[in-house]
């Protein structure tokens, strides 16, 4: 058997490799620095252009680009018109955002359990959480896969909710052929560094509808419009008059993070290829690994990856999570875990929601770890990681 390196063993890596890192080079650097050098450095023309493309990428009909996925969260919560007394139902099984989004509108999170292969939310538990103050779902496309969009789509329209989809993973993922971005009735995107494509920090929301759509702006404007066609004053002082029209916040993106985000686009289909291979490798390498249970995909996601999740299958090792966890990391293949339940969270717990809400996630939460995946890797890197990871799972084996 051989000793592992926090025992004393050789690392299986030199240098230590993180779960996520992106990836900047000479044409992003030029875009942002052309952007900086230019006239415009925010509310300038490579933000609507960013829109356009978003759309275009898409199939959506309308973009709106924010700071940052939360915003594009709160503003969706905004624009669908959701307050005290509504609930929306989402998973425990997402960043906080997914759930606070609701808390900042005054509304109340319910959350539904997920399905125990692909660890997206389950629709059955989502009609089962349905009451007659339920006004919104948020869907989240866990890990980059894409969720079960017909089912839920009928359940919302049966019950007339709005849908809401959490693709902040999921940027280059169809289903069904069909992009994500064009599926709900709103659906936010984040662009942070460790994302398949990022702005530094950065966000968007898209929809169909454009009464949504003028909605999405305003909340993200400061709830102000300079567009004279839509003034409740008719006769304007001057080229200066603009009308704050609702209450919004400054959730602007800056034109040099557009210019970045632009350029990344263009490496799209490259890196959601490069996350595919690497997926790939690693379903291939774990997948007759008995200390380890992989999340399985529906047929009709084509997804592009942001995690990459091994779930340890529990009667089959004689560690805890945490010792295999620091084992990998002194192998120097960082892990993270992603996520702790949302409802875990003291801010939850002061409000009533109990441990035990959705057991399913949660047992998932308890064996989970992403390991790296990000589109730099080399394949010296990914078989590094796969090797670490047997090396670790072969010494706690049962």
């Amino acid at each position: 058997m051989e000793t592992l390196a926090i025992f004393g063993g050789k690392p299986v890596r030199d240098k230590k490799i993180f779960y996520g890192r992106q990836w900047i080079d000479d044409d992003d650097v030029q875009a942002v620095a052309g952007t900086l050098k230019g006239d415009y450095i925010t509310c300038g023309p490579s933000v609507a252009a960013l829109a356009d493309r978003i759309c275009e990428v898409t199939g959506a009909k309308h973009a709106v680009t924010v700071c940052n996925g939360t915003a594009a969260l709160h503003c969706a919560c905004i624009a669908a018109g959701l307050g005290p007394g509504d609930e929306v139902i989402t998973t425990p099984l997402t960043f906080a955002a997914s759930a606070n989004c609701a808390v900042y509108v005054g509304a109340t999170p319910v959350f539904a359990d997920v399905n125990p292969e692909t660890y997206n939310i389950d629709p059955d538990s989502i009609e089962a959480h349905i009451t007659d103050r339920t006004r919104a779902v948020v869907a989240v496309d866990f890990t980059g896969q894409a969720v079960e969009h017909e089912r839920i789509r009928q359940i919302c329209d049966k019950h007339g909710l709005i849908l809401i989809i959490d693709a902040a993973h999921a940027i280059g993922t169809k289903y069904k052929g069909q992009p994500e971005g064009s599926l709900g009735d709103m659906t936010c995107f984040s662009f942070h560094p460790v994302k398949t494509i990022t702005s530094g920090e950065g966000g968007a929301i898209t929809t169909n509808d454009p009464e949504l759509y003028r909605k999405l702006f305003l909340a993200s404007q400061h709830g102000i419009t300079h567009d004279e066609s839509e003034f409740v004053e008719k006769n304007p002082e001057g080229p200066w008059y603009y009308e704050m029209q609702t209450l919004g916040f400054n959730y602007r993106m800056t034109d040099f993070q557009a210019a970045l985000l632009m350029s990344q686009l263009k490496k799209l289909s490259k890196f959601s290829d490069r996350r595919k291979e690497i997926v790939r490798r690693y379903n291939e390498a774990f997948g007759d690994v008995p200390e380890l249970i992989l999340q399985k995909e529906i047929p009709e996601s084509d997804t592009t990856r942001h995690l990459y999740i091994i779930r340890l299958n529990k009667d089959k090792l004689s560690c805890t999570r945490r010792e295999f966890f620091d084992a990998l990391s002194a192998e120097n293949v960082q892990c993270q875990v992603h996520y702790v339940p949302v409802y875990y969270f003291p801010f939850y717990q002061e409000r009533g929601y109990k441990k035990g809400l959705c057991p399913i996630a949660e047992e998932i939460y308890e064996g989970i770890m992403s390991i790296p995946l990000y589109p730099l890797m080399t394949d010296e890197d990914v078989e590094s990681v796969i090797e670490a990871v047997k090396k670790v799972a072969a010494y706690y084996r049962k």
